[in-house]
């Protein structure tokens, strides 16, 4: 099984590319939904231990939880402390049920593959990309967004030009959707004459 790493920074078009993989049938793992759905149950006693009223009867309080990330920079490490081997064993879950179903690639979208290491466990990196105007403005059209949170959200993030420069295949979003779904069957062709090494190695 091939173990596809798919990343690239905020605002890039990667839930979109990821969809359309899904939709191509292969198996995803959101490690986004995942946090989301971990900061609603299992993580919650974890950070506010970590992080004193920062979450509340419907789980963690991001709001809470980002003014605290802000207030400490070494905050950030305590978080991925917590968060990051709850995402690591659910992906281990995950690639072991898609290996069973028989799956010849399996994705790990992961927002920061590179930043946290994980690409050192994947076959392949797949970084999603655009130009910056069309970044910053999909970005700032979401519910709730600034400029000091996008800035927030940037530092933690190789720049997209430093995640272009580790990809083995860059999928270009600056176009319309219908360019975006040519630019994932160029990716599906190109996977396609790729064996995977990872899942034996790192996984199984």
């Amino acid at each position: 099984m091939l173990i596809v790493g798919l990343t690239g920074t905020i605002g890039m078009g990667k839930s979109t590319v990821a969809a359309r993989l899904r939709d191509k049938g292969l198996a995803v793992f959101d490690a986004d939904a995942f946090v989301h759905e971990v900061y609603k149950g299992k993580a919650v006693p974890l950070i506010e231990a970590a992080f004193p009223g920062a979450t509340g009867p419907d789980g963690v309080d991001r709001e809470k939880l980002t003014a605290a990330l802000a207030a400490d920079p070494r905050a950030f490490m305590r978080l991925e402390d917590i968060v990051h081997p709850l995402v690591r064993a659910a992906e281990r879950e995950f690639l072991h049920a898609a290996h069973a179903a028989g799956h010849k690639i399996a994705v790990l979208d992961v927002p920061l593959l590179l930043e946290t290491g994980t690409d050192a466990f994947v076959d392949v990196i797949v970084v999603v990309s655009t130009d910056p105007e069309t970044q910053r403005s999909r970005v700032m059209e979401r519910p709730g967004m600034t400029e000091g949170k996008l800035a927030q959200l940037l530092a933690r993030q190789l720049p997209d030009a430093g995640k272009r420069a580790r990809a083995d295949f860059i999928v270009d979003t600056s176009g319309t959707f219908d360019d975006t779904y040519a630019e994932v069957d160029k990716l599906m062709a190109w996977l396609a004459g790729h064996s995977g090494q990872a899942y034996q190695r790192d996984w199984a």
